[in-house]
């Protein structure tokens, strides 16, 4: 595919700290709390009562404000530091230390719980943006929860952001992995499937700026590759259909009826070798049987392929030198007028 050099895989956030992707995410980029509404721009889609469900229970939740944030976000951080703590004791710890330490644990648990159910419309708001790549909206959803629940293990409330900030890209990056794993028939390398998705992010901004879809040169040139790569990547990105997949008004037909099959013989063609099939068969009783043997071995007219004079030799239990005056009386037989004449017009 192209050889694009933005890397595929963005730096991952640690536990020291907040690290955003570089130059792919920005605060402007995250959907605005009036986009996150589970319901937005989804009344034209036709889904199951399951994610309907799902969408009416979390339009429930109310969104937190950034000091809702980062009270739930300490507790967190207090519990896991109680865990450690625990874990460390041992067998010194007190009973009141350990109650306490294991109510602040569950208090983190219960914390945990509220900041991942308040932004679970963000991820509503990031998966619709996946819709029609291959993947059901309800695994969407439950791709960028993990990527959600990982931005919870790894947000640092002490770098001042707001938690819809960092966990935008975790949901997108889990999405989007799952897209590349799961959406394809033909599944491709994560590194290409990124690569895929900057070509085609690089095609609609020049389709806008140009007001037409652009050639293969100015994208590869865009993009500093050959046109014979970008016309590579474009091919390898089209997912396959199944031709039994429904067409017409009322579906009534199939993919697959509408499909030439370039591989199969057209009904003339079938026909034709069924005629040049008979009239050999009949020019061919015109010799002895052994010479008509002798021939469509030496041609492959029963096989699926032609035989050595030593192949047809050992079969008749003769010499190779036998084999070859048979044949070339056989041949000579079949060059008479008569004999030539009934197979020529299908030369």
């Amino acid at each position: 595919m192209r050889n694009l050099h933005r890397p595929s895989a963005y730096p991952e956030a640690t536990d020291r700290g907040l690290i955003l992707p570089p130059a792919e995410l920005t605060i402007d980029q995250v959907p605005p709390v009036s986009d996150l509404d589970p319901g937005a721009h989804l009344d034209s889609l036709e889904f199951d009562d399951t994610v309907d469900i799902y969408l009416k229970e979390m339009s429930r939740v109310p969104l937190l404000s950034l000091e809702e944030e980062v009270g739930l976000a300490k507790r967190i951080d207090r519990g896991r530091r109680a865990r450690c703590e625990l874990a460390q004791l041992n067998d010194r710890r007190t009973t009141r230390q350990s109650r306490l330490l294991e109510g602040w644990i569950d208090d983190g648990l219960l914390a945990r719980e509220q900041i991942i159910k308040a932004n679970t419309r963000l991820v509503v708001s990031i998966a619709k943006k996946y819709l029609g790549r291959g993947v059901p909206f309800l695994d969407l959803i439950q791709e960028g929860n993990l990527g959600l629940m990982k931005a919870v293990e790894k947000f640092d409330y002490k770098r001042g952001f707001r938690f819809s900030t960092y966990a935008t890209w975790w949901i997108r990056q889990t999405v989007s992995r799952a897209i590349a794993e799961q959406g394809r028939t033909i599944r491709l390398p994560i590194h290409m499937t990124d690569r895929i998705r900057n070509l085609y992010r690089v095609f609609h901004k020049m389709e806008q700026q140009l007001g037409q879809p652009p050639t293969i040169d100015q994208l590869a040139g865009e993009m500093g590759l050959t046109a014979r790569k970008a016309q590579w990547l474009l091919q390898v990105s089209w997912i396959p259909l199944s031709l039994e997949s429904p067409v017409g008004v009322e579906d009534d037909a199939e993919l697959g009826t509408l499909v030439e099959d370039r591989y199969s013989p057209t009904p003339f063609q079938i026909v034709y070798e069924n005629m040049l099939r008979e009239r050999v068969n009949e020019v061919l009783g015109t010799l002895t049987p052994r010479e008509a043997r002798i021939i469509r071995l030496r041609f492959g007219l029963d096989e699926d392929h032609p035989y050595t004079l030593d192949e047809v030799g050992a079969k008749f239990g003769l010499t190779r030198e036998r084999i070859r005056q048979i044949e070339g009386k056989a041949l000579r037989r079949l060059r008479h007028p008569y004999r030539a004449r009934r197979l020529r017009e299908y030369l």
